[in-house]
């Protein structure tokens, strides 16, 4: 990774023996965005995709989102 010029995001175990740093804020935006895409995925007309349409998919999207964002 390091050799492509990407930095590790997820925090090392703690019985590794060379700890490497990583950015603790950046982890913690990381992480709410994984948990929105799981609550997101929950909502089962957009884990299957019923609409055909790409916009009316993006319409259940914003609808599901904001939902989410609401609770």
């Amino acid at each position: 990774m390091e050799a492509q010029g990407k930095e590790a995001v997820i925090p090392p175990k703690k019985n590794r023996k060379q700890q490497r740093k990583y950015d603790k804020e950046l982890y913690k935006a990381r992480h709410l965005i994984e948990n929105f895409f799981a609550r997101l995925k929950q909502y089962r007309a957009i884990a299957t995709r019923y609409d055909k349409l790409a916009t009316t998919f993006l319409g259940g999207i914003l609808l599901a989102s904001s939902v989410i964002w609401l609770n």
